[in-house]
């Protein structure tokens, strides 16, 4: 039965000390994200009976309550009920209590997570194309085939203007002005300055030497526009009259901010973005198996601990950058490695109780890629499953990193994102089917084995 989101909204605020604990809140794919202001007031144990709430982690600075896929909807009752509190209080005293590492993870977080729709769907509608185009359903010379490519791809090269508008509301910055603020960075008269040089060709700017950069498709310059802009907005906030604010407030705030993400912030960002994803990329390269262990079998710690966004930035980078990323496949290979563990319980647990959450598991991830239920529900409550898990990950990403497997789009990990890894061959796609099936058949094994008959279901 569905989750009665309006009660369920009130149940939590109640039980985490009311709406004048929070300080800030957002949320992701699965997980009701909350600033607390103190934790002593919360009751985890009632809220975890709240119905709906799979499960409850106090990590990277938040009080994360996992939900699921329909987490947007509980979000929007609790909201209602909250009211006006901030994505992200900057300036609270929580904020400065959880440490610089904790706020880098938070604010990751709530910068992508509302768009990975736009981005999964984007990726497997890319996918589609591709194989299309192979199976000679479509020709890449067809208006057909331009139009489907603009729809799959418009999202990476809009991105920095996507990524402005929840930028803003992450550090509270005005996101109208901030969508300006990355809109100017893509504007053909500003590409155009570039002429056929590309990047690194220079201009000025008040006889400020300035060097140019091709801003579509980049992550980190705008990101770091948006949060130097939050300081300029709140202080002109403050200090602008209210009868002037409606002129005033955004004249300055272009005026000052797209010179500045220009002629600094924005190559800052580019280096600094390219010089992260390449160190990433080279160690890929130099031991793409010891990667594909690491990550495909720790993927899920890093999901229990929820500081697995701060890998989807890089992710996300690679694919709007160079056009397909190494790192997504070590992800699926966790997700069918849970899978199989959970299949492995299915096939040897009695207790129907167990049997039946095992299974709505594996169908969960198999449509969705959301882990979680299963991850909580079960994996971390059986640290011999947990551990079936974590092999069959890293044993299938072994192999992917070994036959260099990639995607050309950011995804979940499900049998309904396949399509995200159709390349130029075959090779590709086949390689990837075998890693998965690995993964699979050795957590359904090793599931299977460290599972009892008498295997209970673990609900405190």
């Amino acid at each position: 039965m569905a989750m009665n989101y309006k009660k369920g909204a009130e149940e939590i605020l109640e039980h985490i000390g009311g709406k004048e604990n929070i300080s800030g809140m957002t949320h992701c794919a699965t997980r009701l994200r909350l600033n607390l202001k103190d934790d002593s007031k919360v009751d985890t144990k009632a809220v975890k009976n709240v119905d709906g709430v799979v499960n409850v982690v106090n990590k990277a600075g938040q009080y994360q309550i996992l939900i699921g896929t329909d987490v947007p909807k509980l979000y929007a009752e609790v909201e209602k009920l909250v009211g006006g509190v901030e994505a992200n209080p900057s300036g609270s005293d929580k904020k400065e209590k959880q440490g610089i590492i904790s706020t880098i993870f938070s604010a990751i977080s709530g910068i992508f997570a509302p768009l990975l729709p736009a981005l999964a769907g984007s990726g497997i509608l890319r996918g589609l194309v591709l194989l299309f185009v192979q199976l000679g359903w479509l020709s890449e010379t067809s208006g057909t085939y331009q139009i489907l490519t603009v729809a799959s791809m418009a999202v990476f090269y809009f991105l920095p203007v996507l990524l402005a508008f929840t930028s803003a509301k992450r550090f509270g910055a005005d996101p109208f002005i901030s969508v300006l603020i990355g809109a100017s960075l893509l504007h053909p008269d500003f590409i155009a300055l570039m002429g056929d040089i590309g990047n690194g060709a220079t201009t000025t700017f008040l006889g400020i030497p300035t060097v140019l950069m091709n801003y579509n498709s980049t992550v980190v310059p705008i990101i770091l526009a948006i949060w130097v802009y939050s300081y300029l907005y709140k202080w002109l906030d403050r200090k602008v009259p209210e009868t002037l604010k409606l002129v005033v407030l955004p004249l300055v705030s272009l005026a000052i901010m797209v010179p500045l993400t220009i002629i600094a912030i924005g190559p800052l960002g580019v280096y600094g973005g390219e010089l992260i994803a390449n160190l990433v990329n080279w160690l890929i390269e130099r031991s793409s198996i010891l990667a594909g262990i690491l990550v495909g079998g720790g993927w899920s710690v890093l999901v229990s601990l929820g500081i697995h966004w701060a890998v989807n930035p890089i992710m996300i980078n690679n694919v709007a950058t160079y056009g397909f990323d190494y790192i997504v496949p070590f992800t699926f290979a966790c997700n069918f490695a849970t899978i199989g563990t959970a299949l492995g319980v299915f096939l040897k647990a009695k207790d129907r109780d167990i049997r039946n959450f095992s299974m709505t598991g594996v169908v969960t991830i198999s449509l969705s890629a959301i882990i979680e239920p299963v991850l909580f529900g079960l994996l971390v409550k059986n640290k011999k499953l947990f551990l079936a898990q974590i092999i069959g990950g890293a044993i299938g990403g072994a192999y992917l990193g070994l036959t260099k497997v990639y995607t050309n789009a950011f995804v979940f990990g499900s049998v309904t994102t396949f399509p995200s890894f159709v390349g130029e061959t075959g090779a590709n796609f086949i390689n990837a089917m075998i890693g998965l099936s690995i993964s699979f058949v050795a957590s359904t094994i090793l599931g299977y084995i460290f599972t009892r008959k008498g295997e209970k279901l673990v609900t405190d």
